[in-house]
This record gives C-alpha cells, sequence and structure tokens, in this order.
C-alpha cells in the first residue's frame, strides 16, 4: 500500500545526511565526552559542533544552547527551572492552547499551590494581548506561551509579547518545536529568555532535544546528577541524537525557503481543494499567521476518528491533534478554546507537510478525502437530520 504521510507535526522522518551524520557514533566515535582521554575527547568536540549548529538556527550564543531529550523535557526544565531559581515568586502565566508539556505541567503546579493564569484566545486562535499585560503580576515567576501551536499551526506575536512580559518585570519562555525550522528566529535580538525545540519535528531523530537559556537568566536544573551541559543538566550525553540533532538544524536552515514557499504552496492547494469538494468544512485558526505546512480542518456532522480510520485504510496519515493526546476521546482543549461549534470540533483533523511531500501526495489526498467525508455524512444521523430540517426550511421558504 501506498503511504502518504500528513502527519509532521506529529513526528517527521529522519532526513538520510542526519542518519549518515549520526552512524559513526555508535560503533566508531563511541568514547564517553566526559573523559579526559583523546578517544572521548574527539567526542567532545563534535557536542560543541553540534552545539554550533543549534545556535546558528537560533541567532543565539552556543553557550545558551542546553541539549535535553526532548521538547518536553526541555518545557519541564524551563518552568521548574525558574520556578525553583525564584521561589518567592508563585504565579505562572500561559494559554489554554498549549501543548500538553506545558498545558498539563501548569494544571499540576495549580493543584500544588501555585495561582496559574490561562489566557483565552478568540475564535482564530490569537491572543488578546491586553488580557496579557493585565495578568503578569509582580509575583509572576514566568510567563510560558507557546510560539506556534501544534494543532491549528497558529503563529503568535512572540516579540509583542516579549515586550510586555519584559515590561512587567518577568521571564519569558516560548515552546518553539514547531516553529523552529519554519520560521526566521534571531534570538540574539529578541525578548525570548528561554525557549524550546525538538529535533524529531525537524528531521532529527526522536529522543533528543534542546533549551535556548539567555545569559544572565538565574537557572536551578531540573536534572541533577554529573557536570554535563555545564552542570545545567546531567546525565551522559546521547551523542549519536545530538550530532543528529546539529545536522538537522544545519539543514533545516538551508531549506528555510522552501518550508517557506513550496511546503506553503503545497499546503494551500490541498486546503483549498479540499474545502471546495467537501461542504460544511472550516479552517480552524488564522488565515495568515500560521505555519505554512499545517491546516486544521474540521468537517461538521462526522466524527474525526472515523475520518481518521478511512483515511489510514487509503494509506494517508493524518490526526486530529497533538501526538501526545490522540488516545483521548475528548475533543481538542484547543479547539474548546477557540469556540469551534460542537458539530465541528469533533470532526477536526490535522493535516501537516514536510519538505519531503509532494504534489501527488497533495493530489492523493484530495482525491480520497472529500469522498470518505460524503460517506460519512450519509451515515450520519445527525447529518441526515440536519439536512431534512435545512430541506424542511427551503421548502417553507419557497412557499
Amino acid at each position: 500500500m501506498r503511504i502518504v504521510y500528513a502527519d509532521n507535526n506529529a513526528t517527521t522522518k529522519v532526513a538520510p545526511e542526519v542518519v549518515e551524520v549520526m552512524l559513526p557514533y555508535f560503533t566508531e566515535y563511541y568514547g564517553n565526552p566526559s573523559s579526559m582521554h583523546t578517544f572521548g575527547g574527539q567526542v567532545a568536540k563534535k557536542i560543541d559542533n553540534a552545539r554550533q549548529q543549534v545556535s546558528d538556527i537560533l541567532g543565539a550564543d552556543p553557550a545558551e544552547v542546553l541539549f535535553t531529550s526532548c521538547g518536553t523535557e526541555s518545557n519541564n526544565a524551563a518552568i521548574w527551572g525558574i520556578l525553583r531559581a525564584n521561589p518567592q515568586k508563585r504565579h505562572i502565566v500561559t494559554s489554554r492552547v498549549e501543548h500538553p508539556a506545558v498545558y498539563n505541567l501548569c494544571k499540576y503546579l495549580a493543584q500544588s499551590g501555585y495561582h496559574v493564569t490561562e489566557l483565552g484566545v478568540d475564535s482564530k486562535g490569537m491572543l488578546d494581548l491586553n488580557e496579557l499585560a493585565d495578568a503578569v503580576r509582580e509575583d509572576t515567576a514566568i510567563v510560558s506561551i507557546m510560539y506556534a501551536n501544534n494543532e491549528t499551526g497558529v503563529i503568535f506575536p512572540i516579540e509583542e509579547i516579549g515586550h510586555i512580559v519584559k515590561e512587567k518585570g518577568s521571564i519569558f519562555h516560548t515552546d518553539a518545536v514547531q516553529a523552529v525550522g519554519k520560521i526566521p528566529l534571531n534570538l540574539e535580538k529578541s525578548t525570548i529568555d528561554l525557549l524550546t525545540l525538538s529535533g524529531h519535528k525537524l528531521h532529527a531523530p526522536k529522543g533528543v532535544g534542546a533549551l535556548f537559556i539567555r545569559k544572565g537568566i538565574t537557572f536551578s536544573p531540573f536534572i541533577v546528577g554529573g557536570h554535563q551541559e555545564r552542570n545545567r543538566r546531567g546525565g551522559t550525553e546521547n551523542v549519536p541524537s545530538i550530532i543528529g540533532l546539529g545536522k538537522a538544524c544545519e539543514l533545516a536552515k538551508k531549506y528555510m525557503g522552501e518550508e517557506q514557499t513550496g511546503v506553503k504552496q503545497l499546503r494551500d492547494k490541498l486546503e483549498d481543494e479540499i474545502l471546495k469538494n467537501a461542504p460544511d468544512a472550516r479552517v480552524n485558526g488564522h488565515k495568515t499567521h500560521r505555519l505554512p505546512n499545517t491546516t486544521n480542518l474540521s468537517f461538521e456532522f462526522v466524527e474525526g476518528e472515523a475520518i481518521l480510520l478511512l483515511l489510514n485504510e487509503k494509506g494517508i496519515c493524518a490526526s486530529s491533534g497533538s501526538a501526545c493526546t490522540s488516545g483521548s476521546l475528548e475533543p481538542s482543549h484547543v479547539l474548546r478554546a477557540m469556540g469551534v461549534p460542537f458539530t465541528a470540533v469533533h470532526g477536526s483533523v490535522r493535516l501537516s507537510l514536510s519538505r519531503y511531500s509532494t504534489m501527488e501526495d497533495v493530489d492523493f489526498i484530495i482525491e480520497h478525502l472529500p469522498p470518505i467525508i460524503r460517506r460519512l455524512r450519509e451515515i450520519s444521523p445527525y447529518g441526515r437530520e440536519t439536512r431534512v430540517k435545512e430541506q424542511s426550511t427551503r421548502i417553507q421558504a419557497g412557499a
């Protein structure tokens, strides 16, 4: 069966160039980078090179890059690190549409005695910056707002948010897992204090991530152990994956223009054709302020799980939201926060492309998705009931 992969916000294919540079560090250069001997020392130099590659795509200083195991660890390290370094401050500001790595952590912190303010979003998934300004207090330890939403692709005005946070005298963290590699960044000139990224979202392997910590920020280590990562994260480094992450960042920087143009053109065609051929469909999120690879579509009167199952039968890989919540039957907390109608929120599908996506892939999805929607609507009791009411209304209007 042909596989058409349109779930790149969940994870991405590891780039062949990344695999190639990783392989020697499993069998040939397997020394511990903390060892005193030359065999281990040469590995440490390669980690330094990877740190430079990551800092280059961020526009940061290599000393500000901390390697972690994933985006979830980076988010936890950022928030816990600031809270522990500022124990007198017990207030956190975040949004209602964060990834579970931040959203659920803040829920846990609220149950543990911290005060958490969740900012709402409008129907397009955008924040009210006046609400943000009013929310930041003297005892606010950290403001954590994602750069780009993993479900809708909506991009927040991060620099404006950062300016507000700085004026209020707080620390600003952003989960940029979906943004790095798709949006140009220059942290040297940014208001961001801490930034999270994850390798498997930009064609590096799973199990590796990074956290940018601006120089001068007081930070308490999340994982305590050895002296690794300048005493900021204990544990022997995952050398092959770190090397792979560095190469993936180098490639992402090289192909940034393609993400902004070629991938976006594919996404726009996919979206336009589906909206044209599947009535009662809607795009969730801002039309322009979003990632170039992402579309989140709701189809009224059908169930998203049924759509995904039938797409899967055709070999099309998609999702209904965050991969971290795909086992739940609860509707997306992101779409609920946006006020998406009940008749549409359960019928949402996220399609996310990459630089490996092709026009043939897009055409294949366009060929199969609208007929799936029509088929499901025909057997949907709610859909039939709605169609009968609409037909009756038209007849009465004609009379």
